[in-house]
């Protein structure tokens, strides 16, 4: 801005309109009819004639950010004058008030706000242009979607799983026990849900403890499948940050094992000391309680629950250990609601009749007096008489049902803090075929000691080292390995002992060359990972994995359909974790399960306990663990003394108890698990949701365009298949999350599921959501230069078009963006100020032409006083839609809140699992987003100058 003699200070700061790269200029001094200006940044100086010096006065507004020489930032509140010098008023990052002179400015800093550019002669390219404007609408697009969070993992849309997902990950404060049984999926759900809590910013500070052999899995899970990072703390980590102190205290996202934090009484307090969001326990039923001795990981989780707002524990076993047991997994979860164990048993008894009930209302076409009678018991203080009413109107009757069936759902039973799905409600998998074996019982196994150990596993009671070269199993193991050879079918192998794994991996070596990896306890974990990855393999890994116990749990082996159970397991549980490894959710055959026994010896007995009493190889059994609870110590005195009768009477007595337990498990509790963990409606509007934007085509012609201004190189790969690579001209010092040496994407979710070597791109992954940011919070493209034609427009004119941001900074747990999104605000004025903004700009026909840097510099320099009052004006005609927007957003807002607040309000008067602190943190979140959208103001993101030809 050039100016009289008198207008300019020595201390000013002032941007060169021809020369914008030199940076921020600082008046050095001003004589006679020159003026010397400084560019620190670029070890310049120039002397301009104060006449016609190509100069603008730089002077930042209220809502800027600018940075001190020092290094230290404020964002400017006020703006003063004093002695033809500008002083900033505002605050630092820290809230603390603070002045800042402009000859105090950092001369480094960067002019990117688009009026700043524009008036400056700095024009980027309309594409760049297009490409911003396009790239806001799109995040706006993805703030308004329902099933944001859930779109960017790379799983299977499985309706119970996104259920499961979106209904914890929405609440304040999720407090549940996941509790499917095993191969639904528990650590999907769990994963489905931290990645939709952080990437809303509900959650920030996550904590994982899962078993020492999981760890490894964990953390790969995790970045594999949902992009989460998650820092693993063991003895190394421990170690290296001895010297600082806790390694817990600067990570987000931490991964460790619960023995690992057990063992030092300061590891415990380092992570007592963390203030987490959330807390994940894997494996919760090892967690053992009694009222009056809970066990050290009981008790360590118990202090750790009271702390942390978030609380996830995931066993697949919420009962099957007994109802102590599962009462002391609620009790971590809500202890003001689960304090009393036989409060918790009394409650129980009614929940048969509410089964009952909700039975009749699914499956019955008219209510008998009885149930009527129940279901207004049920419902005495929810007003539903007018829904009852409806029952015998044809009309509304099944939309009646469908009302009272969620109001018994939602004010009963612990369906908020427990969510348990099983196999007969979710569908999708394989059956089981049981090959058992019959073999002789060697002599040198009948004649050992008698011990249980001995009979179940008697290779452990031999000190011979080669006691396979005489085991019938072995060389049965062996015939089957040879046979399936030819169709590289994988075997996988488990067994009791981790020697009896050792000992089998070099006999199928030795006997037969067979390629066969072993994994076992005495491993570590990166050995145990390696001889998993050497298993998966399709051409040149391991045709058989043999496991040892640790095997059963957590490793999913599911590109395998054959399991080898060299032995079986005391435990029946334990048996189906060992079935459960293979027999998951997305298996697409049936699975082959080989068990060898002994004949006429205890491994007979126990095959047949399994088989007959129990069915346990051909489905789950649901009551195992109670009828082994019951019965275990008759089975354990029948398998020392094999005897014949007392077998078989031990095996109709397991059956007869299995029938009963599981058919009171089906008329009560397990039956409003099923009902409430998944459903169906909601969830396949989730799973529709989500395919919808696997469908949108949108994704890669916007990420095609974004690479081309940022140079990025983008090969073709194959269908929905890229290759990225950083350009030599890149544009920015590193493209986010983009390796040096590049990187092979798909776009296809089946894709992605089968080829794990790439990486599943969405719109909600690290790259994609880092290249939105790039896009929408640089200066590239913010101002712009274009020459277009329309009808309406007579050619010669000169048009400003502008898009200013609505800018409401709140915390990210607030999700304040679900009210008022990303929103740009078009207005397009012609050179005398009328609104011409009936015009989209997609009715423009553009008219690519060149031109020279120097001429647009002099236009705009010849045109910026009209450009001035442009600007003025249309920020002014935003700022009247920006307070009738700001009005809408916190109608909607309130109206939402409101709404929630009534519901839950009414599910607590019936439901004590609705905590009184999930309402309060809804009135403060409330009041809060009430405040935040109040404070919503303006910013120029992006400005254009239009010629009409």
């Amino acid at each position: 801005m050039a100016g009289p003699l008198h207008t300019l200070r020595s201390g000013q700061r002032w941007i060169s309109d021809t020369e914008p790269e030199l940076g921020l200029g600082t008046v050095v001094g001003v004589e006679h009819d020159r003026v010397t200006v400084s560019f620190i940044a670029s070890g310049e100086r120039r002397i301009y004639a104060v006449g016609n010096a190509p100069l603008s006065r730089v002077r930042f507004a209220a809502g800027d950010r600018v940075e001190s020489v020092d290094g230290w930032s404020m964002q400017v509140e006020e703006v003063e004058e004093q002695d033809g010098l500008l002083v900033y008023l505002g605050k630092d990052a820290d809230g603390k008030p603070r002045t800042l002179e402009e000859i105090e400015l950092n001369p480094f800093l960067q002019f990117n706000r688009p009026q700043d550019r524009l008036l400056s002669g700095q024009i980027d390219p309309g594409d760049v242009f297009r490409l911003r404007i396009e790239t806001g609408e799109k995040l706006a697009r993805l703030e308004q979607s329902p099933v944001l969070g859930l779109v960017g993992p790379r799983t299977a849309l499985i309706p119970h799983q996104l259920y499961i997902a979106h209904e914890v990950a929405s609440r304040h404060a999720p407090r549940v026990l996941l509790a499917d049984e095993v191969g639904l999926g528990k650590t999907i759900e769990a994963g489905l849900i931290i990645h939709h809590r952080v990437l809303t910013g509900r959650t920030e500070k996550v904590l994982i403890l899962v078993p020492n052999m999981l760890l490894h899995q964990w953390l790969v899970e995790m970045l594999r499948r949902f992009n989460l990072r998650f820092s693993l703390i063991g003895e190394d980590a421990y170690e290296d940050a001895a010297e600082e102190g806790s390694p817990f205290k600067d990570v987000n996202l931490a991964l460790s094992s619960l023995d690992f934090i057990l063992k030092d009484p300061e590891r415990r307090r380092y992570v007592l000391d963390v203030a987490w969001d959330m807390v994940v326990i894997d494996e919760a039923h090892h967690l053992e309680w009694t009222p009056e001795k809970p066990s050290p990981a009981y008790a360590f989780v118990e202090m750790l629950a009271r702390r942390t707002p978030g609380l996830l524990l995931l066993t697949a076993t919420p009962e099957q250990l007994g109802k102590l047991g599962h009462f002391a997994r609620l009790r971590l979860l809500d202890p003001d609601r689960f304090f009393d164990f036989e409060q918790f048993r009394q409650e129980e008894q009614e929940y048969t009749a509410l089964a009952g009930v909700i039975d009749k209302l699914l499956d019955s076409p008219r209510l008998d007096a009885d149930t009527l009678g129940q279901l207004q018991h049920f419902l005495r203080h929810d007003r539903a008489d007018a829904l009852v009413g409806d029952l015998n109107d044809p009309e509304h009757a099944a939309a009646a049902r469908n009302a009272l069936i969620q109001l018994l759902l939602d004010r009963h039973g612990t369906g908020r803090v427990l969510f348990r799905n099983t196999r007969n409600t979710v569908h999708g998998f394989p059956s089981r075929l049981l090959h058992g074996r019959p073999l002789p019982l060697p002599e040198h196994y009948r004649t050992q000691k008698a011990s249980l150990e001995a009979r179940l596993w008697p290779e452990s009671a031999r000190p011979d080292p080669d006691w396979w070269r005489h085991d019938p199993r072995v060389h049965w193991l062996l015939d089957i390995a040879q046979r399936l050879k030819p169709s590289r079918s994988k075997l996988l192998v488990i067994c009791h002992r981790q020697q009896t794994a050792v000992d089998l991996e070099n006999a199928l070596r030795t006997l037969g060359g067979v390629r066969a990896a072993v994994f076992h306890e005495g491993m570590s974990i990166i050995a145990r990972d390696r001889a998993a990855a050497w298993f998966a393999e399709e051409e040149e890994g391991a045709q058989v994995l043999v496991c040892s116990e640790i095997g059963s749990e957590g490793r999913n082996f599911q590109f395998a359909h054959h399991l080898v159970l060299f032995d079986l397991p005391l435990d029946p549980n334990l048996l189906e974790q060992r079935i459960g490894r293979l027999d998951r959710i997305g298996q697409h055959h049936s699975i082959d399960i080989h068990v060898p026994y002994f004949e006429d010896s205890a491994q007979e007995i126990l095959f047949r306990w399994y088989h007959e009493g129990l069915d346990a190889f051909h489905r789950p059994a649901a009551a195992g663990a109670a009828v082994f609870a019951r019965l275990g110590d008759e089975l354990r005195r029948v398998l020392l003394a094999p005897d014949t009768h007392a077998g078989i009477t031990l095996i109709q007595d397991t059956r007869t108890l299995a029938e009963t337990i599981e058919a009171k498990l089906h008329a009560g509790r397990d039956r409003l698990l099923e009902l409430n963990s998944c459903r169906p409606e909601p969830a396949n509007r989730l799973v529709e949701a989500v395919a919808a934007w696997d469908r949108d085509t949108a994704l890669w012609p916007w990420l095609e365009a974004v690479c081309d201004a940022y140079g990025v190189v983008v090969e073709e790969h194959s269908t929905d298949c890229y290759i990225l690579r950083p350009g030599e001209h890149l544009r920015v010092p590193k493209f986010p999350e983009l390796p040096e040496d590049g990187v092979t994407v798909t776009l296809s979710r089946d894709v992605a599921l089968a080829r794990e070597d790439m990486v599943f791109l969405s719109w909600e992954h690290p790259l994609v959501r880092g290249a939105i940011d790039l896009v929408l919070n640089g200066e590239h493209g913010n101002a712009s230069l274009g020459f277009v034609s329309h009808p309406a427009l007579a050619s010669g004119q000169m048009l400003l078009e502008t898009f200013h941001r609505i800018e409401c900074p709140a915390p990210r747990r607030l999700q304040l963006f679900r009210f008022l999104p990303t929103t740009q605000l078009r207005t397009l004025l012609d050179h005398r100020g009328q609104d011409l903004g009936r015009i989209a700009m997609a009715e423009f026909d553009e008219r690519p032409q060149t031109f020279e840097p120097a001429n647009v510099r002099a236009f705009v320099r010849s045109q910026k006083p009209n450009l001035e009052k442009l600007l003025a004006l249309a920020e002014t005609r935003a700022g009247t839609r920006l307070t009738e927007i700001v009005a809408d957003s916190s109608r909607r807002m309130l109206d939402e809140m409101t709404n929630e607040l009534k519901r839950l309000a009414a599910l607590r008067s019936v439901n004590p699992s609705v905590r009184q602190e999930e309402l309060d943190r809804l009135k403060d979140d409330a009041v809060e987003m009430h405040g935040y959208l109040q404070a919503a103001r303006l910013r120029l993101d992006a400005v254009r100058l239009l010629i009409t030809v």
